[in-house]
């Protein structure tokens, strides 16, 4: 089998993360939460992958280094912990649901939500956006790459174009693990982290970043082995943000998968370049095949074939050729919107994926067109 839907979760995992995530099952207690050998180790464990992150993301201080499942989690807590029903709030076409449906529900209850465009390439239109944006606005919402085309805006020039007071909020679903993102460098207040993608790790694990004056609420409520003697959530980091069993295997898997990106994420983003280049141009050489994504970082190629649905490409690839990839909205039904686009097929690459796994979907597609 081939598989190019490492956008929807990753395919292959290091050895490092395998053995680190077995290992835990089988000596796994619930962190923070008894007094035992078992259970201080295991904490002390999570309190070494908060440095990992730490470090990795350049967050101020591991405390500011939250766990959740997903990335969705840790966007829904930077959301509606922290923009009121009566916020102003600029996003782009280019979001996923997970950003799409909490401002959503938001806008019913009084908020604002500006919706900035494509540009005429494509691109999330900086200047539109920022045209959106003014003093009083509370946050900016947006995507680091798009999960439908891999195109991926300019945040430096986000951050210095609004005002310094709006919050800066970003998906980074895609390009973690891709690039290199400091947040307190590029001035990001929250990064959303999916850690079973780029950052190698297994289904289960996310972890929202914070800066050192980003302050959500707490969106879930619940035991979090600190102050038991309260009815409310304690009113420091990570626990204000932590309630309920933390998720440890998983938790584990996402800091050996970025002590593993860590002397490779230059070399891994330099084999997606050029992977997704050879497949850009492969598809872009067939007749009645459209292809929407430049050659990128996250290994996202999106393309349809004119008079086929989308998910009947994807049903011959599996069917046919054993490759796997996704097709349809992808979550991103207002990005689909922008291009004019009813559903696409979206190869998506890892570091692990060869030329030659490119090179036979290539065949595959030549086959499909000319049938």
């Amino acid at each position: 089998m081939i598989y190019f839907d490492n956008a929807a979760t990753g395919g292959a995992k290091p050895e490092s993360v395998i053995s680190a995530t077995s290992a835990a099952m089988r000596a796994c207690a619930n962190p923070g939460r008894s007094g035992h050998a078992l259970s201080l180790a295991c904490a002390e464990r999570v309190y070494s992958v908060r440095k990992i992150l730490q470090e990795f993301f350049g967050a101020p201080s591991a405390e500011r280094v939250i766990f959740t499942k997903n990335c969705t989690e840790a966007l829904n807590i930077a959301i509606l912990g922290t923009i009121g029903l009566g916020d102003k709030v600029v996003t782009t076409v280019a979001e996923h649901n997970s950003v799409l449906r909490p401002l959503k529900y938001l806008e019913g209850r009084g908020a604002a939500v500006r919706y900035a465009p494509l540009d005429r390439s494509g691109n999330i239109d900086i200047r539109a956006l920022t045209s959106l944006v003014d003093e009083r606005t509370a946050a900016v919402v947006i995507t680091l790459a798009s999960n439908v085309t891999g195109t991926s805006p300019d945040i430096t020039a986000v951050r210095r174009a609004i005002p310094r007071n709006t919050l800066l909020i970003c998906d980074g679903a895609q390009a973690c693990g891709h690039e290199k993102i400091d947040i307190t460098a590029l001035g990001i207040d929250a990064l959303a982290v999916a850690g079973h993608k780029g950052m190698l790790g297994v289904q289960g694990s996310g972890a929202l970043i914070l800066s050192s004056r980003f302050s959500p609420s707490p969106i879930m409520f619940g035991g979090t082995g600190s102050e038991s003697y309260s009815l409310e959530m304690p009113d420091f980091y990570p626990d204000r943000l932590e309630a309920g069993t933390l998720n440890y295997p998983a938790i584990i898997s996402l800091g050996e998968g970025a002590l593993y990106l860590k002397s490779r994420l230059y070399e891994n983003r330099d084999r997606l370049i050029y992977l997704t280049d050879l497949l850009i141009n492969g598809l872009a050489e067939m007749p009645f095949v459209a292809v929407y994504s430049r050659t990128n970082a996250f290994g996202i190629v999106a393309f349809d074939v004119e008079g086929m649905p989308s998910e009947a490409v994807a049903e011959r690839l599996s069917r046919d050729y054993n490759i796997c990839v996704r097709a349809g909205l992808h979550c991103a039904p207002l990005m689909h919107g922008a291009l004019g686009s009813s559903g696409l097929v979206r190869a998506s690459l890892s570091p692990f994926n060869t030329q030659g796994e490119v090179e036979y979907f290539l065949k595959a597609m030549r086959e499909i067109v000319a049938r």
